[in-house]
C-alpha cells in the first residue's frame, strides 16, 4: 500500500507540471487542464492492461451490429471494467505524432464508454486542447503528464482517490472566488461528516448498506470525506454508495471522474438542476435525478442566498399540485433564496423513521431505519419570514415533526467567496431518546483559527489539530463534536480553553477568561409563537362647519356624483352628469341643514349622535343615506377627525370599530416557552406538538380553520394582553381571526452576551486625565 507521503509526491509532481502553463493560463485557470488530464491518464493506465483485448472484443461485437449499450454490458462484463476505450492511442502513443497531437487527444477522448464520455466532455477540454495548441504548449504538457506513473498497481484506487481530490481542493483553493460555489472548505466538510455520524451504531454493522446522497455535490468534497470516514475509521467492511446531483458541468466532471478513479459506479451521479425547471434534458426532465431512491445520510452545502426564479414555474407547480406527497408540501421560500428547497428537497429522500420513533414524520410509515441530514445555510433560514409565510412554514413542519436536533455556528470568514456567518443544520427523523423534543444549539462561533494566508474571503478556519504542521494547530473540530455528543444545556467555555489566535482590535479587547456559552437544549416548542392582530378602537370627533364641508367638496365621492359610467350614449352621459350635479347640490343643501346644529362650534364626539342628525335631514330628500353615503361623510377627513378623547365607534352588533393607524401585532411565546426577555416560563405546561392546524396551501386559502387552535392559545393570549398590553393601553383587543403561528430561531439572541458598561466614575476620570494632558499639551504649543 502507498503511504502518505507517496501519494502527496503524486500531486505535487502533477502541480509543478501546471507551471507549464504560466503565460497562455493564469494561476486560477491551471485546473481547467491538469484536472481533465490527470483524470484520462489515471483512466488510461487503469486499461493498459486490457486495451489490446478490449479492441479485440470490440471490433467484433460491432461487426455483429451490436449497439453500443449492449457492447458496453458485455464488455464491462467481460474484462469486469467499469468504463473502457477503444480509440488506437495511449498516453504514450499520443506522442509519437506531436503534430497530430490535438487531434488524435480529442480522438482518444471520443473513444471512451458512453457515460466516461459524458462526464470528460463536461471539462469542454476540447476548447483547452486547441488553446494549448494555439500557445504550442500542447506536447509539452501532455509529455510530462505521460511521465506521471498513476498505474493501479503503485497507486490504488482508494490512494489514486486522495491524489485527485488534493489536486481539486489545491485547485480550487487556487480559484477560490471563481470555484467557491462548488467547494466547501476541507474542515467543514469534516466537522459536518463527524456530527452526522456521530452516535451511530448502525455503521458499525458488518457488510452494512449505507447510501450517502449530496444533492448539490459539487466537485464531490463532502461524499469523499463522508465515504473516507466511514470506511478508514468506523467500519472498514461497510458497503458505501454514493449519490449525487451537480448542475455546473465542471464540477459533475470532477466529482464524475472522482468515482471512476475510486472505481465506483458512475451513473449515481446524475447531471441537471435539483430543483428542477422541468425541461428535457439529456433523456429525463430536469429535477430530481434519484426520484425512486431513498438515503440513509444525507449532506449539503447548497447554494444560499440565490433565488430560484428559473426553478419558479416547476416548484411551484409541484407544491400546489402535490402537496405533501410532493417535495415541498410546507410552503415555498422567498424567491430571493432558495436553500430550505433543498433541504425540503432532502427530507422527501428520508427512509421511514423506526418503529420505535415517537413522533414519524408525517407521510411517513414506522418500520424503516430512518435518515440523517447535515446541511450548511446562512443565518437567513433560523429566522426570515412572517408567521405564517414559506420560510415559517417550513421551520415549522421541521420543528413540529421533531426532525430539528442541532444547528451549530459556525465563525465568520470560513469561505472562499463569503465572509458571512454560517450554521450546520442536523436534521433528522429518528433522534434518540434522549434528545426527541428538544433542539441543540452549539455556538461555535469562537472556534477559529486564522489562516497564515488568505484565499479569497476566507481568512480563517476551523482548527483541525497539529495535522498540518502547525503544533499550535487546536483540535477546534473534535471539541464541537464532542459539545454534540455530550448534548448538555449551558456549557461553557472561555477563549483560552477554546485556543484561538485570532488578534483583530475587537477580539484583542475581549476577556479571554470570561466564560461564554458554547451549548444550550430547547424544547421544540421554545421556537414557535402566535402571532396576533392587536386593535384598538377607532375615536372620532364631527362638527359641520365650512372648513369639513370643503373637504366633502374635495372629496372622490363627492366628484364621481357628476360623472357618468356610459361611454358612447351623449345624450344619456348629458343626463347623468346633470342628475349628479343635482344631487351634489342637493347634498350640500342638507350639510348647510346640518351646519346650523352646530353654530357654536362644539364637537360632537359620539358618531351615533350625528348618524342621527344626518338621518333625520335625509328623510325628507330623495338622496339616501345609505352605507356609501354615510361612509363618505362620516369618514376620517371629510366631517371627521381622530380624537383620542372622543367614544369608540360602534358596528352594527355593537362592537368598536378598529382604527388601523393604532393597529399592532404581537409576537407572543408559546405557553412554557422562552419569552421575550429570556425568561422562561415555568407555570404554563408546553403545549402538544404538532398543533392542529393545517398548512396554507393555494386550495384552502383563507378557509383554514382555526378553532381548534384557539382552544389552546386564546387564554394564554389573553394572558399576555392583560400583562403587557392592557397595562399601558387599556382599550385594547385581540382579533383571533387573524391569528397566525410562526417559528423563528433566533441565534444570536439565544447566545446574546451582555458585558455590563464600564463604571461611570472610571470613565470620567479617564475624560479628566486626557482633558489635564491636551490643556498640558496646549499650554506648550503657546
Amino acid at each position: 500500500m502507498i503511504e502518505l507521503g507517496q501519494f502527496k509526491e503524486h500531486s505535487n509532481k502533477v502541480w509543478e507540471i501546471a507551471n507549464l502553463l504560466r503565460g497562455p493560463y493564469r494561476p486560477p485557470q491551471y485546473r481547467r487542464v491538469m484536472i481533465p488530464l490527470t483524470v484520462l491518464k489515471r483512466l488510461d493506465s487503469v486499461l493498459l492492461e486490457t486495451k489490446q483485448q478490449v479492441l479485440e472484443q470490440y471490433e467484433k461485437l460491432v461487426k455483429a451490429n451490436q449497439d453500443e449499450d449492449t457492447i458496453e454490458q458485455i464488455i464491462f462484463q467481460k474484462f469486469d471494467l467499469k468504463f473502457y476505450n477503444t480509440s488506437n492511442f495511449t498516453f504514450k502513443t499520443l506522442l509519437d505524432d506531436p503534430d497530430k497531437l490535438a487531434a488524435n487527444l480529442n480522438k482518444f477522448i471520443a473513444g471512451f464508454s458512453k457515460r466516461a464520455r459524458d462526464i470528460i466532455e463536461k471539462f469542454s477540454f476540447a476548447e483547452e486542447i486547441e488553446k494549448l495548441d494555439d500557445a504550442n504548449r500542447l506536447y509539452e504538457v501532455v509529455k510530462a503528464m505521460a511521465d506521471v506513473d498513476l498505474h493501479p498497481d503503485r497507486v490504488p484506487n482508494d490512494k489514486m482517490g486522495n491524489v485527485f481530490e488534493d489536486l481539486v481542493r489545491r485547485f480550487n483553493e487556487q480559484a477560490n472566488e471563481e470555484a467557491g460555489d462548488h467547494y466547501t472548505p476541507r474542515e467543514v466538510v469534516k466537522l459536518m461528516v463527524n456530527l452526522l455520524f456521530t452516535g451511530e451504531e448502525q455503521i458499525h454493522k458488518a457488510g452494512k448498506v449505507i447510501k450517502i446522497y449530496d444533492p448539490a455535490c459539487g466537485t464531490g468534497g463532502i461524499l469523499s470525506e463522508a465515504e473516507r470516514t466511514i470506511l478508514e475509521d468506523l467500519n472498514s467492511d461497510a458497503n458505501v454508495e454514493l449519490f449525487g446531483q451537480e448542475y455546473n458541468a465542471e464540477s459533475y466532471a470532477i466529482c464524475g471522474s472522482d468515482l471512476m478513479i475510486k472505481g465506483e459506479d458512475v451513473n449515481n451521479v446524475v447531471y441537471g438542476n435539483t430543483l428542477g425547471t422541468g425541461k428535457f434534458k439529456e433523456g429525463f426532465a430536469d429535477g430530481d435525478g434519484h426520484p425512486d431512491e431513498k438515503f440513509h445520510y444525507m449532506a449539503a452545502n447548497p447554494p444560499f442566498g440565490v433565488e430560484w426564479k428559473p426553478e419558479k414555474d416547476n416548484v411551484t407547480k409541484e407544491h400546489n399540485q402535490f402537496g405533501f406527497n410532493g417535495r415541498f408540501g410546507p410552503g415555498l421560500p422567498r424567491i430571493n433564496d432558495g436553500a430550505l428547497l433543498f433541504l425540503m428537497h432532502m427530507m422527501s429522500k428520508m427512509e421511514r423513521p423506526p418503529k420505535s420513533y415517537k413522533l414519524p414524520a408525517p407521510g411517513g410509515v414506522d418500520g424503516g431505519r430512518g435518515s440523517r441530514i447535515a446541511v450548511i445555510f446562512n443565518g437567513s433560514p433560523m429566522f426570515t419570514g412572517d408567521a405564517g409565510g414559506g420560510e415559517s412554514n417550513i421551520r415549522r413542519y421541521i420543528i413540529e415533526n421533531d426532525m430539528l436536533e442541532a444547528i451549530v455556528g459556525m465563525p465568520d470568514q470560513m469561505f472562499y467567496n463569503t465572509g458571512i456567518y454560517t450554521y450546520i443544520w442536523i436534521v433528522t427523523n429518528r433522534k434518540e431518546p434522549r434528545r426527541q423534543g428538544k433542539v441543540q444549539l452549539i455556538n461555535a462561533t469562537d472556534y477559529a483559527w486564522k489562516m497564515k494566508k488568505s484565499l479569497g474571503d476566507k481568512r480563517k478556519k476551523i482548527g483541525e489539530g497539529p495535522v498540518n504542521g502547525d503544533v499550535n494547530e487546536p483540535d477546534h473540530i473534535s471539541e464541537i463534536t464532542k459539545l454534540y455528543a455530550n448534548f448538555e444545556d449551558g456549557v461553557t467555555r472561555t477563549l483560552n480553553q477554546i485556543g484561538t489566535n485570532l488578534d483583530s482590535p475587537k477580539d484583542k479587547k475581549r476577556d479571554k477568561d470570561r466564560d461564554i456559552f458554547v451549548s444550550k437544549i430547547f424544547n421544540n416548542q421554545d421556537f414557535g409563537y402566535f402571532k396576533v392582530t392587536v386593535e384598538r378602537p377607532l375615536r372620532l370627533n364631527f362638527i359641520v362647519n365650512d372648513e369639513r364641508i370643503e373637504r366633502i367638496k374635495n372629496s372622490d365621492f363627492f366628484l364621481n356624483l357628476a360623472t357618468s359610467a356610459k361611454r358612447k350614449d351623449k345624450a344619456a352621459i348629458a343626463d347623468e352628469i346633470a342628475a349628479g350635479k343635482a344631487d351634489q347640490e342637493e347634498l350640500l343643501r342638507i350639510l348647510s341643514e346640518a351646519q346650523k346644529l352646530y353654530a357654536n362650534g362644539e364637537l360632537v364626539k359620539d358618531r351615533k349622535v350625528i348618524e342621527n342628525q344626518l338621518k333625520k335631514l335625509f328623510a325628507g330628500s330623495e338622496l339616501k343615506f345609505d352605507a356609501a353615503m354615510k361612509k363618505a361623510l362620516l369618514a376620517d377627513g371629510a366631517l371627521a377627525e381622530k380624537d383620542p378623547t372622543a367614544q369608540p365607534c360602534l358596528d352594527s352588533k355593537g362592537h368598536p370599530e378598529p382604527d388601523s393607524d393604532l393597529r399592532d401585532y404581537e409576537s407572543i411565546p408559546f405557553p412554557g416557552g422562552i419569552l421575550i426577555n429570556g425568561k422562561r416560563d415555568e407555570v404554563n405546561p408546553l403545549i402538544d406538538l404538532p398543533l392542529p392546524l393545517d398548512y396554507e396551501t393555494k386550495k384552502n386559502k383563507g378557509k383554514i380553520d382555526i378553532s381548534k387552535l384557539l382552544e389552546l392559545a386564546q387564554e394564554h393570549c389573553e394572558k399576555f394582553l392583560a400583562n403587557e398590553v392592557l397595562p399601558y393601553r387599556d382599550d385594547a383587543w385581540i382579533d383571533y381571526s387573524k391569528i397566525k403561528v410562526g417559528y423563528e430561531i433566533s441565534f444570536n439572541r439565544h447566545f446574546y452576551d451582555y458585558i455590563e458598561p464600564r463604571p461611570l466614575k472610571d470613565i470620567e476620570g479617564e475624560i479628566k486625565a486626557l482633558e489635564k494632558e491636551i490643556m498640558k499639551m496646549i499650554s506648550e504649543v503657546i
